[in-house]
């Protein structure tokens, strides 16, 4: 069913950054597509002695300002590492919260992503989410559809393991049915089979809390990703976080392998 969105005729677009903070970017080098992986939520909630929910909900209302920041930074598309195939490994009643929390998300923050002009995408094995879920998730991709300023795609029941094997079983049945040449089967070939084909690999990935490991994230991907660390939990990461961030990126000399 399709979903009808108002788009407001003037709608009040918040600055995050200074021109002199802009001044510290150079424009020819802003990352194209960031990948987050959002860790600390349930750290943030046990510091405050509040339940895992509530630290749940924080990182979600922090999911908007950080879009918004990007999009004025000039970054065009932010994966973000909502729901992993592990994290079915947690307790039934974290697993209801989350989904509720994903569903209040994505119907409460819809017009905000028509007005800004943010396309939901998603990559992942849907099918084992909840139907009220996907049929909230596919209510905000039509109702986000022509939006072309900024793509946010959550990554949902997503393992990078996972999304190999779909990739290789899909490149099999194209083998086997529409006779798939294996003299030209290259890197590029995979990357035309794995989710996040549409958008390209990211330029960036950023994992806050302080933790270091990919946790199965990306991980054909980011083979040449910058990473970076943030010491900050997801609920408290702020846009001038995102700045530093991208500051940190561009002080690099990305080589790729050569000179």
């Amino acid at each position: 069913m399709a979903v009808e969105v108002a788009v407001s005729p003037n709608p009040t677009i918040k600055k995050y950054f200074s021109p002199l903070q802009l001044e510290e970017l150079d424009a020819r080098r802003i990352p194209h597509h960031i990948a987050v992986i959002p860790d600390g939520n349930r750290r943030w909630a046990k510091q405050r002695a509040a339940g895992y929910s509530v630290g749940h909900r924080e990182g979600a209302d922090t999911l908007m300002e950080i879009i918004k920041a990007a999009k004025e930074l000039g970054i065009k598309a932010l994966t973000l590492f909502s729901f992993s195939t592990e994290n079915w490994n947690r307790s039934d009643e974290e697993i209801a919260a989350l989904m509720i929390i994903y569903m209040n998300y994505l119907t409460t923050q819809r017009e905000e992503m028509v007005n800004n002009g943010i396309k939901l995408e998603t990559i992942g094995d849907l099918s084992r989410l909840p139907c009220s879920l996907l049929e909230v998730i596919q209510e905000t991709k039509s109702a986000t559809e022509g939006c072309n300023q900024f793509n946010l795609i959550l990554a949902l029941n997503y393992g990078s393991r996972n999304e190999i094997c779909r990739a290789f079983r899909a490149m099999l049945e194209d083998y086997d049915q529409n006779g798939l040449n294996k003299e030209e089967f290259n890197e590029e070939t995979i990357s035309r089979y794995l989710d996040t084909h549409p958008w390209g690999d990211p330029d960036l990935l950023i994992r806050t809390s302080g933790e270091c490991r990919l946790s199965n994230f990306l991980l054909w991907q980011i083979s040449y990703t910058e990473i970076y660390i943030s010491d900050v939990l997801w609920p408290d990461f702020s846009p001038h976080h995102l700045l530093t961030a991208v500051i940190d990126f561009q002080r690099r000399d990305r080589r790729w392998g050569g000179e």
